[in-house]
């Protein structure tokens, strides 16, 4: 005689082809978030080797154009044009030696002086070894280093946007090596900027790492034309500019590493910098576009003018960011003024022109 079934054991007869269906469907779902996983990571794969290749093509197209030191595990590109008294240049976020060059103020300057153009860590043909934190301190030391290996004693440092950057910390940390220096559209003290958070995420470890191979480069490529006529207004981009900056080079993921790090550090960088501009005493020449819709003169040149009394401004009627362009003259008198040493640089003509800086 059977037992009858007791009313707890039906319940449970009656889920099992519900946990069974639950388990087919678990495996189904398993099955294909791996297979996802796998063809996302091989299309990652192939994303990152396609970018890899098209920076060695960038690198073939576009050879360097000096030559290397070597200095405590950094491989320093440099450029050498003139002779004279030396004079050194030191590019913006997202450019290299090469600008310089293109710009023609190289080639100008060169009538008079030697000229050496140097990339700074992680653009061009230097690279950017990640034992270590870039910052502005760190690379006017190697630039110092370099410029001694070279034979450069007392240069007037020419620096351009963030290269302007690295030229004051290369003068306040080794204010005996430098003669003066000509500053072009830097940014000297701290705001908000949009920027600084758009560009910034390709240095973040791992997930920057994987945008930077993968993603970054060609979202770059559809925003480069953009920013670069940003850049250059209310001027149009020269046509030289369009035929020869090797944009490809700085689009390689290796140099996208460097011009986002360097996003990044700009705004703490320049408010620790900004308490020691009392601290200077060499010749200062303060030079900026009166146009400039990348870093505003009212909020940055100007400012530092009023901070460094004896320093001299000037501000350039209808110019904007990339003046190095447009400005050859009143650059090349700026490192003139700064040659004389001893003695406090003149005062630039401001002109009128203070309310016409003013800006957001």
């Amino acid at each position: 005689m059977h037992k009858p079934a007791s009313p707890t054991d039906r319940p449970t007869r009656n889920r099992a082809p519900d946990q069974l269906n639950a388990a087919r469907w678990s495996s189904r779902m398993s099955r294909l978030g791996a297979g996802a996983l796998a063809l996302s990571t091989l299309a990652l794969a192939g994303l990152a080797l396609r970018e890899w290749r098209t920076a060695r093509l960038a690198e073939r197209r576009h050879p360097p154009l000096g030559r290397f030191l070597e200095i405590d595990g950094v491989r320093v590109h440099y450029a050498e044009w003139g002779e004279g008294p030396p004079v050194v240049l030191l590019h913006g976020n997202g450019t290299m030696v090469d600008d310089w060059a293109i710009s023609g103020l190289a080639t100008a300057a060169s009538q008079r002086f030697r000229v050496i153009a140097i990339d700074r860590p992680g653009y061009g043909y230097t690279s950017r070894p990640r034992d270590r934190l870039w910052t502005a301190e760190a690379q006017a030391d190697l630039i110092g280093r370099a410029l001694a290996r070279l034979g450069v004693e007392k240069p007037v440092v020419v620096g351009h946007s963030w290269g302007a950057i690295v030229s004051l910390a290369l003068a306040l940390d080794h204010p005996g090596s430098v003669r003066g220096l000509v500053l072009l559209g830097g940014c000297y003290f701290p705001t908000r900027r949009a920027d600084v958070w758009a560009f910034s995420p390709p240095a973040i470890p791992v997930i920057g790492d994987m945008m930077r191979y993968t993603v970054s480069p060609s979202i770059m490529r559809r925003l480069a034309p953009k920013i670069i006529r940003a850049s250059f207004a209310p001027r149009l981009v020269p046509e030289r500019f369009t035929r020869y900056f090797p944009l490809d080079l700085a689009l390689r993921p290796w140099q996208l590493l460097g011009s986002a790090a360097d996003s990044a550090l700009m705004v703490p960088t320049v408010a620790e910098l900004s308490r020691r501009y009392a601290e200077l005493r060499l010749p200062l020449h303060i030079l900026s576009g009166d146009e400039d819709r990348v870093v505003t003169p009212a909020r940055q040149s100007i400012r530092l003018h009023e901070a460094v009394p004896h320093s001299a401004l000037q501000l350039l009627p209808g110019i904007g960011h990339m003046l190095h362009y447009f400005a050859h003259k009143e650059i090349l008198e700026a490192v003139e003024a700064a040659m004389q040493r001893p003695g406090e640089p003149t005062r630039m003509g401001v002109a009128n022109r203070h309310e016409a800086a003013v800006g957001s």
